[in-house]
């Protein structure tokens, strides 16, 4: 059985800072890739970074420059630091984990809501 807790969401103004975390705990292993998805009302769930099991990363375009993906050494645990946040941002932010090696298994979070709003 796999969980992940998210933390760090809140409400936050324009050009302000948060940082989410994703720890993650039960049968996880081996970890392919940890990311971070979001959902606004009214659109589809979307890719806003990934980091691979060997560390490689990548980005939602609408992110890039302002967005920071990263794990601890364990690999069990993913953050994603945001800044020079928008209103843009305001989304359910969700934790995905992909493990496995024939067979891969993709895992939620149940989601934390990020709120920019002046």
């Amino acid at each position: 059985q796999v969980q992940l807790v998210e933390s760090g969401g809140g409400l936050v103004q324009p050009g302000g800072s948060l940082r989410l975390s994703c720890a993650a705990s039960g049968s996880i292993f081996p970890i392919n890739a940890m990311a971070w998805y979001r959902q606004a009302p009214g659109k589809e769930r979307e890719l806003v970074a990934l980091i691979t099991s060997g560390g490689d990363t990548n980005y939602a375009d609408a992110v890039k420059g302002r967005f920071a993906i990263s794990r601890d050494n364990a690999g069990t645990t993913v953050s994603l630091q945001m800044n020079s946040l928008k209103t843009e941002d305001t989304a359910v932010y969700y934790c995905n984990l992909r493990t496995g090696t024939t067979l891969i298994r993709y895992f939620w979070g149940q989601g934390t809501q990020v709120t920019v709003s002046s």
